[in-house]
């Protein structure tokens, strides 16, 4: 039988190329995001592929109402639940010192962090049942702090928090929790993401050279997946600044810094 996997933030970027390569298994699809013309177009995608079947839902996740009946739809037409992937986000780049109004901050934590949290709570008792996983979508700014991602860095260290927890109280159920952190990846999420006045940024803050393919990142998402991993670190420098954290805490500062694009051009 088809694993069901529930996908959230899947018109675009990761959550797009994860659907992708999950129709090639094949496996029974549901795709969220806010965008319903390109979810439909990565849903038809999925099924020229040979996804299973593929069930589409438009979803904000910085909604609870919509949190709830995404993971309802999914049950009602499927009968079950095997992976919730949790990968819709907005980026944001801004000093805090630059920021005005902070509710767009307010903004991001709904969409970043609160968003996962309700799927989690409305799939829970379905994953218990199916024994299944939860796939949590990171980032290496949730393990080091970044210059510029004040606002970002702290939705992520709320959702990694979360999942670290609840991956111990899920443990006895034996539904996995893995969490994955990427670090700067090939996708428009800077470009659209929260400037200083909450508007879209147009450009990313951070050097995108040597960036990852979103194919790449996805590959490496699943394969953790697969193996039930507690964490999947994809870089070199991602593995090398998490453990150099607690032993050389000045050179990660640093090297967080070194991470923004300074020309502040769009690449």
């Amino acid at each position: 039988m088809n694993k069901v996997v529930v996908i959230t933030g899947a018109s675009d970027g990761i959550g797009a190329e994860l659907a992708r390569q999950l129709a090639l298994r094949p496996a029974t699809l549901v795709l969220a995001a806010r965008n319903l013309d390109k979810l439909q177009a990565v849903a038809q995608q999925c099924r020229d592929r040979g996804a299973g079947d593929v069930l589409v839902q438009r979803t904000d996740v910085s909604v609870e109402a919509d949190c709830r009946t995404l993971i309802q739809a999914a049950v009602q037409t499927y009968g079950r639940l095997d992976v919730l992937i949790n990968n819709a986000g907005m980026s944001a780049h801004a000093r805090l010192d630059e920021v005005g109004d902070l509710g767009w901050y307010e903004d991001l934590m709904r969409t970043n962090h609160w968003g996962a949290v309700w799927c989690t709570h409305a799939a829970l008792q379905h994953l218990k049942a199916s024994r299944g996983q939860i796939v949590a979508v990171s980032s290496l700014a949730g393990l080091v702090g970044v210059p510029g991602r004040t606002a970002y860095s702290a939705t992520k260290f709320a959702m990694n928090g979360f999942f670290e927890a609840l991956r111990v109280e899920l443990a006895e159920a034996g539904v996995g929790v893995t969490i994955a952190y990427p670090g700067v990846v090939a996708t428009e999420i800077r470009r659209r993401g929260y400037n200083a006045a909450g508007q879209p940024a147009g450009k990313s803050g951070l050097d995108e050279r040597g960036a990852m393919s979103a194919e790449d990142c996805a590959r490496l998402i699943l394969r953790g997946m697969d193996r039930r991993q507690r964490d999947v670190v994809m870089s070199a420098k991602g593995k090398l600044g998490r453990w150099m954290k607690l032993l050389a805490p000045g050179w990660v500062d640093r090297m967080a810094l070194a991470a923004l694009n300074k020309s502040g051009s769009d690449r």
